[in-house]
């Protein structure tokens, strides 16, 4: 498999670090159009790979064309410039629509929602095959807090954030468990409210939460693994309801996203995550 990472700015790198270091592809390309950055990058990680035991060959480039034929491509910030803004978005899809017109596009950025809304719905890019990843990254952030509240672990909280980010999250207090326990019985609903406080505070993510949440989500689309993720996805056009994209937990096989795994919600949740999809 071939991964492209278009941008080598703080997040790119750390991008191409956690790909490489999952060993989810046998080559990845970094790609940057700011003279040699993306070289250089992608050199010091692969000096990374004895110390730390990954084999995929990392290389660098200029130009986006170097993209061709890569299965997935992860859209990331520029060295020069940070993430690519609203009108640039559209500019750069299309230029992937070029050279890659098959390729799965995975925004890692924390402003992804607009663009994956935007390709879908002005470029007509399939809703399976380009989403952002960066809810994952908030998600996990949730579940640090609560566990934190708990006094226990993360890996123990079962929980995932719905909804557009930061004024729009809905955590699913109803279904969240601890240990397999029901969260709503340990933890009294002053204290969730002050977590949802919390949560909200913790938009936007910072670069390395962003690009462990897109590796993870690059290792499911890749099939090396089978956990729901929770991303930025276009709703389904021929549902007939308006709607905006938002962060779903979404379910990913061959052809992209086939199933999006919304969790049993309370009545309070449903209407927060239908208002805040609604346009």
């Amino acid at each position: 498999m071939h991964i492209a990472i278009i941008g080598a700015g703080e997040l790119g790198g750390a991008v191409a670090h956690a790909l490489a270091r999952r060993d989810v592809a046998r080559r990845m390309t970094l790609i940057d159009e700011h003279g040699r950055v993306a070289e250089g990058k992608a050199l010091d990680i692969s000096q990374a790979a004895p110390v730390e035991g990954f084999a995929s060959t990392l290389t660098g480039a200029r130009e986006i064309s170097s993209a061709a034929g890569a299965e997935i491509i992860v859209v990331a910030d520029r060295f020069s410039g940070g993430e690519w803004q609203a009108d640039e978005t559209l500019g750069l899809v299309k230029r992937i629509a070029q050279t890659s017109p098959h390729a799965f596009v995975v925004f890692a950025g924390a402003q992804s929602c607009a663009a994956v809304d935007r390709g879908v719905r002005e470029l007509k890019w399939p809703r399976q095959r380009i989403v952002g990843s960066a809810p994952e990254a908030l998600a996990a952030g949730a579940r640090a807090l609560v566990a934190l509240a708990m006094n226990g672990s993360p890996s123990d909280i079962a929980l995932t954030v719905l909804g557009i980010p930061p004024s729009g999250v809905v955590v699913t207090w109803a279904n969240a468990t601890v240990g397999g326990f029901a969260l709503t019985e340990l933890l009294d609903e002053p204290s969730r409210r002050r977590l949802d406080m919390k949560v909200r505070a913790l938009w936007p993510p910072g670069p390395l939460a962003l690009a462990a949440a897109a590796a993870k989500v690059v290792a499911a689309i890749s099939g090396r693994s089978r956990q729901l993720t929770t991303c930025f996805v276009a709703p389904e056009s021929t549902s007939g309801l308006r709607a905006r994209t938002a962060a779903l937990p979404v379910r990913f096989g061959p052809p992209g996203v086939i199933d999006v795994v919304l969790p049993p919600l309370n009545a309070v949740e449903r209407v927060a995550l239908e208002n805040a999809m609604s346009l």
